[in-house]
């Protein structure tokens, strides 16, 4: 009895101890990282700036692989299967907070996701399409209480920080308009810049370029303070709405029981490739601001914010169209 109970005690130990030996060894492959949205998004933009200079850090490549679908949930469950040995990542946003809240029946728990680091914010826009007849947030307003329902206004996918802001703002106003959910902003942009919908609440990362263009128009920015690389932007908390403020954000996940010295070793090389000058200028491009908050921080960061958005969820009444 006491020689098994030894062997378990020796065994729990020498699996402990090895830990850190593989995690030496790590990574001596390629490490696939899952974004659950669509190529040239703001999540994807700033996935594919950080992780060539992370993948030096670390000695491997690190491939992209976008797998959209049901507001990020495809791509969750693609990691929430995956060995927890590091090669398998998620880089997800706002929708891993507010998914749980709205959906029901998921096949795998986003609570028991490894959290890594909360890595950018990107500033959010309303904007509209070039011949949308209201030049001002007030006129945007005045315009879908006069004609409700009819205003076509996308955002990058349910449950995402767009979504949720969108219907923040139109409980605010008083107004009601149709949601057009898409697997991320680039779509809903083009969408927008065809004229096949009103207006979009999606980042500056996916609005700037039709915006730059002339094939829409910004009538407000969703945060807080401007946007530096937009100032003539109004804010909506200026625009008659104070305090008004929702951004999206892009992180990194492990899977369920990543063991602690390659969480550290992922966020470690995550730092040193957000200190580097040119990763910063590229991040700056796509307006994403860097923040590479530590791994503990990060995950009382999800702790709270997905308590946060399970209140608001529940006292809005927010349901998935």
């Amino acid at each position: 009895m006491h020689a098994t109970r030894r062997g378990l005690l020796w065994g729990a130990a020498a699996s402990l101890l090895a830990l850190p030996a593989r995690a030496e060894d790590w990574p001596n492959r390629p490490i696939r990282l899952v974004v659950p949205f669509a190529a040239g998004g703001a999540a994807d933009s700033a996935a594919r700036a950080i992780t060539p200079a992370m993948g030096q850090r670390l000695g491997q490549s690190i491939v992209v692989e976008n797998r959209t679908g049901a507001s990020g949930s495809v791509g969750g469950a693609a990691v929430a299967q995956a060995a927890p040995d590091g090669y398998t990542l998620l880089w997800d946003a706002s929708s891993h907070l507010v998914n749980p809240a709205l959906m029901k029946g998921l096949p795998f728990d986003y609570a028991r996701f490894t959290s890594v680091s909360l890595v950018v914010t990107f500033p959010g826009v309303l904007a509209v399409k070039q011949d949308f007849p209201a030049r001002s947030v007030a006129e945007f307003v005045a315009l879908a209480k006069a004609k409700p329902g009819t205003i076509s206004v996308g955002t990058q996918g349910n449950a995402t920080a767009g979504h949720i802001g969108l219907l923040q703002f139109c409980r605010r106003a008083g107004i009601e308009v149709i949601h057009a959910p898409y697997r991320g902003g680039a779509e809903a942009a083009r969408d927008l810049a065809a004229g096949s919908i009103d207006a979009v609440f999606i980042t500056t990362v996916s609005a700037g370029p039709i915006v730059d263009s002339g094939r829409a128009r910004f009538l407000a920015a969703t945060t807080l303070a401007r946007i530096p690389s937009r100032p003539d932007v109004p804010t909506l908390a200026e625009s008659g709405y104070p305090g008004f403020d929702s951004n999206e954000w892009a992180a990194l996940f492990g899977p369920y029981d990543l063991p602690p010295p390659i969480t550290a070793r992922l966020h470690q090389a995550l730092a040193a490739a957000l200190a580097e000058e040119g990763v910063k200028q590229r991040l700056a491009q796509i307006g994403a601001v860097p923040v590479g908050s530590a791994p503990a921080e990060f995950a009382r960061f999800v702790r709270e914010g997905r308590e946060q958005m399970a209140t608001l969820v529940r006292e809005a009444g927010i349901r998935l169209d």
